[in-house]
């Protein structure tokens, strides 16, 4: 039998015979044959159903296997902890507590930057601003809280107005209750993305946003500037979220964050301060958050701490270690280091944050000064 010649449809132009492709055949069939003896897949029995794998797909494989686990365990805590933490809790009650407005005494601002599992790329950054003051002969105390958080592609922008009220004012004791009211942008930019393939249907829609309102209320309450306590809900209304081109369609909701927290000062001498904080968070269908400091202050100036963060896999997720310097009256910076205690240490690494709040108008003479944490 002569060479059968073979023609495309698509490319009339193009023939082949039948040796030709014969020979192609056969030597396609031997370096595949090559090729599974040295980048055979990981698990013999699945070369009947899989064709050999070259080491540069496996490599992807298994960096896409480990990506996929970490996307997991953060799936998990972005769905069940959507607001976000600081472990200086402590210097930044405003991110949680409506009613901590107007408790300096004065016009006071904090600046605060969070650095998360600074080993993976793409994971968590959050920068925060806050300003407060009191107002009418100090019954009143107003605020804002400027916030942004990045994972990724996404992006949370928010703004946030507090009003305080001093319902007790005593020298012993008192009591304040807040509001606020919450605006949320959430946005993910897909041209930062690099897709797989040059067209990527899903990648049409460049940019995609979502504006929501809330609002949030809380107590915040001081003994004897030695104690303070506060309950806190920064927001309450369930609102449909996330982002999504088709209409209608929504793929998280907004839960409430119940926010307890408590601290004080323990005296050691002359000049020598404890001062313990806890902060428990809790949301629906997921478990508990807590988080314990202890910090040891000199002479009100300087003052280093430890911190453990419960969660993770069992033994906890984080232990923290904080610092706090007061420059002079009107002026303190703050760090703290995160290292993670969960299986995903090695991958995600630590996070750090830096913080710095100032007093923004001089003190009258005669104010009480209290602590900064306070």
């Amino acid at each position: 039998m002569g060479p059968i010649s073979i023609t495309s449809n698509r490319h009339p132009t193009a023939s082949l015979s039948l040796d030709t492709l014969k020979f192609s055949v056969e030597r396609k069939t031997a370096a595949e044959r090559s090729t599974s003896r040295c980048c055979a897949p990981p698990f013999p029995f699945l070369n009947p159903f899989f064709p050999p794998l070259s080491y540069r797909h496996l490599l992807a494989m298994r960096a896409y296997l480990l990506l996929s686990a970490l996307l997991v365990c953060f799936w998990q805590t972005t769905f069940s902890q959507q607001e976000h933490r600081y472990t200086q809790f402590m210097y930044n009650k405003m991110a949680y507590n409506p009613a901590y407005a107007g408790t300096r005494g004065l016009l006071t601002g904090t600046a605060i930057y969070r650095n998360q599992w600074f080993k993976m790329e793409g994971a968590p950054r959050s920068a925060q601003v806050s300003v407060h003051a009191p107002v009418f002969s100090q019954r009143v105390g107003v605020g804002a809280v400027l916030s942004h958080h990045q994972i990724g592609l996404h992006r949370d922008v928010q703004l946030t107005a507090a009003y305080a009220y001093n319902v007790i004012n005593g020298d012993e004791f008192s009591l304040r209750v807040g509001v606020s009211g919450n605006l949320r942008v959430l946005s993910i930019d897909f041209s930062k993305a690099t897709p797989l393939s040059q067209y990527d249907p899903s990648l049409d829609d460049k940019r995609i946003n979502e504006t929501v309102a809330n609002f949030g209320t809380g107590i915040y309450g001081t003994f004897q500037e030695r104690l303070y306590f506060g309950f806190s809900v920064p927001r309450i209304i369930r609102n449909n979220i996330g982002l999504n081109t088709e209409p209608g369609m929504r793929t998280a909701r907004e839960e409430p964050h119940f926010y307890g927290t408590t601290g004080g000062i323990i005296p050691l001498g002359d000049e020598f301060n404890l001062m313990p904080a806890a902060l428990v968070r809790y949301v629906h269908n997921a478990p508990i958050d807590v988080d314990l400091s202890l910090s040891l202050e000199f002479r009100r100036a300087v003052s280093l701490g430890m911190a453990y963060r419960a969660g993770g896999d069992g033994i906890g997720e984080s232990l923290n270690v904080l610092a706090y310097w007061q420059v002079d009256p009107r002026f303190g910076v703050g760090a703290a280091y995160d290292l993670t205690i969960t299986n995903l240490r090695s991958f995600v690494g630590g996070s750090f944050e830096l913080m710095m709040y100032a007093d923004l108008v001089k003190r009258k003479k005669g104010m009480s000064n209290p602590r900064f944490f306070m």
